[in-house]
């Protein structure tokens, strides 16, 4: 049985009597109990993060200490903090781990990131530089496929740029982001990091809050819809990573068999339950056939097991609403014709278990290549001109990532250069989701960009200060 850890709040525990179930996605019965803060606590944190932001802001120096001493703290926790996310997210050991050493290295890159002074002017008619300032207290809210890295992408530069931060993970997975807060209150000062915990309307309640001066959200389109509303009315700084419906283009010079293991796990890593992961396939119809079975084999022979199992691959989905979300959207396409070259159904065992899915034989239109599944079900669309299928690559609202598969690079390069999105990657998926470059979805996938400088740069205001030469 697991420790449950408490809600961060002002450097210290805060117990709350009210808490509720966190299912393990293994068995799809609940295993432990997380807090459910209460309104008064949130005011309470958010109070404790303002009082905390007078001092915080002021020593770079100091700020830049505190993350390399959370990083270790959090390097030495891999042991304690992994067991717990596979628990609660179902993601194999392994993964979790991974999870973890991650997130030490978002907090080292910000750490030891360098921000010159941008001096506009210097000379005898005047002086003019351009500051980067705090914002204040930052409302995160992060979902449950990854909750640690991607708290990491928002703690990260959110403190080293002088804010404090109320952070609050999905009810789905709260246990290791509150461990993770209980960790920093032994190398932050109070105030600076607040954990809390809870079901609706928590975040609600976040986003509408008067003290934060920025919100930062990951999680569903929709979702993010609410929480732009919600910061219009005073205004708050908005950055927003949400949903995307990801294609890989495959040019009809490449190899199915040589592309086939880092397109499948460019679909299927986490299950799938990954924003930016390959949602969509458009293959040329002269290596379409030979590429459905590529990757329908790889799908047959992938272990699926508890997190815990030895080599398991993939683990259950996180909750019961996505399971019953990807049952629906692979019954609708069998339904209209598509056939399940491997999967196709749920797994006949306890949990939300489904089986890696492949589907051919079917086109845009469809559901499932037109909505974003999250999952392990990949659709694989055949394609006679190359100019069509890009056209339909960016057809719909989303624009996180895209790729492109070719043994010349040149060409691929190109084909790259035409999709709409935010990444585009040749020959691989997903690579360019590093602390160094800048994350960000155009169109309905999202508002601003995350990590990087660029990242770093949405946490504070700009502020010109200038002054006459002396006379």
């Amino acid at each position: 049985m697991h420790r449950i850890p408490q809600m961060t709040v002002g450097g210290s525990a805060l117990p709350t009597t009210a808490a509720f179930d966190v299912i393990d996605p293994a068995t799809g019965e609940p295993f432990a109990q997380a807090p459910d803060c209460t309104p008064d606590q949130l005011d309470r944190a958010m109070t404790a993060a303002a009082e905390a932001f007078r001092t915080w802001r002021r020593d770079d120096d100091a700020r830049r200490d505190c993350l390399r001493k959370a990083a270790d703290a959090l390097e030495g926790a891999v042991d304690t903090l992994a067991p717990l996310l596979t628990a609660e997210q179902g993601k194999p050991l392994k993964d979790a781990r991974e999870e973890v050493g991650n997130s030490v290295a978002w907090l080292r890159y910000y750490a030891d990131l360098d921000l010159p002074r941008e001096i506009v002017q210097d000379d005898e008619r005047g002086y003019a530089e351009v500051l980067h300032r705090p914002l204040g207290v930052v409302a995160a809210i992060t979902p449950w496929n990854y909750p640690l890295i991607l708290a990491m992408w928002k703690i990260a530069p959110a403190l080293r740029a002088g804010n404090t931060m109320v952070l609050k993970p999905s009810p789905h997975t709260p246990l290791a982001t509150l461990a993770l807060g209980e960790l920093f209150q032994q190398v932050l000062p109070p105030g600076v990091l607040n954990v809390v915990s809870g079901r609706d309307p928590l975040g609600a309640l976040m986003t509408a809050h008067p003290v934060p001066r920025k919100i930062s959200f990951t999680g569903s389109t929709a979702t993010g819809r609410q929480v732009a509303r919600s910061a219009a009315d005073d205004i708050k700084r908005l950055t927003l990573e949400l949903g995307g419906n990801d294609p890989a283009v495959v040019l009809d010079d490449a190899d199915p068999q040589e592309i086939a293991d880092l397109l499948f796990w460019g679909a299927f890593t986490n299950n799938g339950q990954l924003c930016l992961a390959v949602k969509r396939v458009y293959a040329p119809e002269s290596l379409y056939d030979d590429l459905v079975e590529a990757l329908a084999e790889r799908a047959r022979t992938v272990r699926v097991d508890t997190g815990t199992a030895e080599g398991a691959l993939l683990g259950p989905l996180n909750n019961r609403a996505q399971f019953d979300r990807v049952s629906e959207l692979v019954a609708d396409a069998l339904h209209h014709g598509a056939t399940a070259a491997a999967g196709g159904a749920p797994l006949d065992r306890p949990g939300y278990f489904y089986a890696p899915t492949i589907l051919s034989g079917l086109s845009d239109g469809t559901r499932i290549v037109d909505e974003e599944q999250f999952g392990p079900a990949l659709p694989v669309i055949a394609y006679r001109d190359l100019d069509d299928a890009v056209e339909r690559a960016n057809s719909g609202d989303h624009g996180l990532t895209a790729s492109v598969w070719s043994p010349d690079l040149d060409r691929a390069a190109e084909v790259a250069t035409r999709l709409d999105a935010g990444q585009v990657a040749v020959n691989v998926h997903g690579l360019g989701v590093r602390p160094d470059l800048p994350f960000g979805g155009h169109k309905q996938s999202g508002l601003g960009v995350e990590n990087g400088t660029w990242g770093l740069h949405g946490y504070t205001d700009l502020q010109v200060l200038t002054r006459l030469a002396k006379s």
